[in-house]
């Protein structure tokens, strides 16, 4: 499978998606909100919220670092949301992405922990 640094390969996209990212844009989740707000906004590389790749909106993307970033709710610990995400995730890593995952409650107990988390990643292995 060709890479995100092949100069030729476009990540799949699904236009169909456009106008459910864009409300996700307008409405966005709290823990969502705060992360955007007081980090990813002014983040060293640019990163797009909400933004569809393949069939799927991740909730940000970070081209530059090749990441996607997802913030979990109470759906995604059921059984079904467990194998849903789990399945999703496989297939963005498929594309050559790096997935990391953190929980609303993570976002609003732990927001220093994860910042620095995401920007250890700048030096990383992404």
């Amino acid at each position: 499978m060709p890479r995100l640094n092949d100069s030729n390969f476009h990540l799949p996209y699904n236009p169909k998606l456009i106008p459910i990212a864009k409300e996700l844009r307008k409405n966005p989740t709290p823990s969502a909100k705060k992360l955007w707000q007081d980090f990813l906004r002014n983040f060293p590389f640019r990163v797009l919220r909400q933004r569809p790749i393949d069939n799927f909106i991740v909730d940000f993307y970070c081209a530059a670092l090749q990441l996607v970033i997802e913030i979990d709710g109470e759906s995604h610990f059921t059984e079904q949301g467990k194998l849903y995400e789990a399945e999703r995730t496989g297939i963005l890593e498929g594309y050559g992405l790096k997935v990391v995952r953190f929980t609303n409650v993570e976002v609003w107990q732990n927001f220093e922990g994860i910042c620095g988390e995401l920007l250890g990643l700048i030096e990383g292995d992404c």
